[in-house]
């Protein structure tokens, strides 16, 4: 086994930055990083809308919040608003914070739901203060408050805080484009060479290089489980828009016929995307039907993104890596993308192999990772299977289809008993799981009779307790676009 002294990240982008960055950070003075990209090859760029474990990821780098908010043109983000999902005209929230309060042994939802049958019929998401927040378009943080929350972001400013980030930690960037890829005879990757005719030798090797999957996939032929039978939108076409009118700290996911549309606030600008399966939708109806939902004027000519949804079978092969996009991808639904390429690396980190890649490290890898993107992919899959929407042939494909075991599982859980759960190895909580099949009309035909031991005057009494104390914080907030103002006010300024 040779010890690992040299890790060359092959790609840029954020999923090659993320890398070179925690790498350089956290293995200081331990490894030698490199990074090859070509300013030539451009960036695949739907990363702009985050969730929250991306603060962690922060933490463990030391990253100051404000110097990159700043150079990212980045606001806030509390929750997705979901509109059209469940029926056309429907309108729910996924917010990232606690919702109510239950107890050690009855979550919340069951005395939210013991609550309908006692005449108490505030939306579930009132209980919930980042979700009240975001609807009145207020944010605040200090010291002692908490608030839950995400970033929406510039990914290629983004990419370029991390370069700089990852250069001052002693990252070296090489320019180029990599021609081949040069191989040991028992298959493990031994070096690159540039088109330019140099070799850059490694000892583990971190594939960056987006849907090519230039050596994950094209040197080590790792192999690939499409999920295009769940996940059948398979294209997206983008474009930048001029600000509206108000910074709302969240991204809305407003569904149509044959997909989704997704509009991101930043500070200077916003991101504007609409996700569609091909099988039902052309390239042309599709950029049409974009530019006919801005709210703004756009900034360049939209422009179309394949994708196809799924993972490779193995994360981790030989002494190469696959981080971001090369890895696989779900779809940009719930912001998971820039999470998943930070998670890759963490991963990484606690089981580095200092004296050598092993079987044993390798099978772990794996395992934790295949895991965690399957439960991801449970989660993307509910909100197209749980639907009324009998509109069009996209809605009743994803209505009827067969899903995951594994999904369905939790599915008819809740159906029968309220009962949503989150293992220690998920990102989303059962908050989440709660709001999104509530919000997308799965409603339970029991709850946990334990609540029903309270009296309906308790019950009332704790219910508006929790939504009166929410209300009261809400009102103290300024609003989002104030406070970016004075905590972060984008570099563009």
């Amino acid at each position: 086994m040779q010890q690992v002294k040299k890790v060359v990240v092959a790609g840029g982008g954020t999923a090659g930055w993320v890398a070179a960055a925690a790498l350089s950070k956290r293995l200081q003075g331990l490894i030698e990083v490199v990074l090859i990209e070509s300013e030539e090859i451009g960036t695949v760029g739907v990363g702009e809308s985050t969730v929250p474990p991306v603060q962690l990821f922060h933490n463990l780098l030391g990253i100051d919040e404000q110097e990159f908010m700043k150079a990212t043109d980045a606001t806030f983000k509390l929750a997705i608003s979901f509109e059209h999902w469940g029926r056309t005209g429907d309108q729910y929230f996924h917010p990232f914070g606690v919702t109510g309060k239950g107890s050690f042994l009855t979550d919340f939802q069951h005395y939210y739901l013991h609550g309908l049958t006692q005449g108490v019929d505030a939306p579930f998401g009132d209980y919930c203060y980042e979700l009240q927040a975001a609807k009145q378009h207020k944010f605040g943080k200090t010291e002692k408050s908490t608030i839950n929350y995400a970033y929406h972001l510039d990914a290629g400013r983004y990419a370029r805080f991390l370069r700089k980030f990852s250069e001052d930690l002693g990252a070296t960037r090489v320019e180029g484009k990599i021609a081949q890829v040069q191989q040991h005879v028992n298959g493990d990757i031994r070096s690159v060479i540039l088109e330019s005719g140099e070799e850059i030798s490694g000892d583990l090797f971190i594939d960056c290089t987006g849907f090519r999957a230039l050596l994950i996939e094209q040197t080590l032929q790792t192999g690939y489980e499409r999920w295009d039978h769940w996940l059948p939108c398979n294209k997206a076409v983008v474009v930048q828009t001029e600000p509206g009118p108000t910074i709302h700290p969240y991204t809305r996911a407003i569904a149509h016929d044959s997909g989704w549309q997704w509009k991101i606030p930043l500070q200077h600008r916003a991101g504007n995307g609409l996700v569609y399966a091909s099988d039902y939708l052309s390239d042309e109806k599709a950029k049409q039907r974009l530019l006919d939902g801005l709210e703004a004027p756009a900034l360049f000519e939209p422009r179309v993104l394949h994708y196809q949804t799924g993972r490779r079978k193995k994360l981790w092969n030989k002494n190469c890596i696959a981080i971001g996009l090369s890895s696989g991808f779900i779809e940009p639904l719930e912001s998971t993308s820039i999470f998943l390429f930070m998670s890759g690396i963490i991963r990484l980190l606690r089981l580095f192999p200092f004296h050598g890649v092993t079987p044993a490290l390798m099978d772990e890898y794996n395992q934790q990772s295949i895991t965690e993107v399957e439960k991801i992919r449970d989660f993307i899959i509910l909100h197209y299977h749980q639907t009324e929407r009998n509109d069009s042939p996209f809605w009743d494909y994803c209505r009827t289809m067969t899903i995951p075991d594994t999904l369905a599982h939790r599915m008819e859980l809740f159906r029968e008993s309220a009962h949503a759960f989150q293992t220690g190895d998920e990102m989303f909580r059962l908050e989440s799981w709660s709001h999104v099949m509530l919000g997308q009309r799965l409603q339970p035909n029991s709850y946990h009779q334990l609540v029903a031991g309270l009296g309906q005057g308790e019950l009332s009494r704790h219910l508006q307790s929790i939504r009166e104390t929410i209300n009261a914080a809400v009102d103290r907030l300024p609003s989002h676009r104030d406070f970016l103002r004075q905590y972060c006010p984008s570099n563009l300024s």
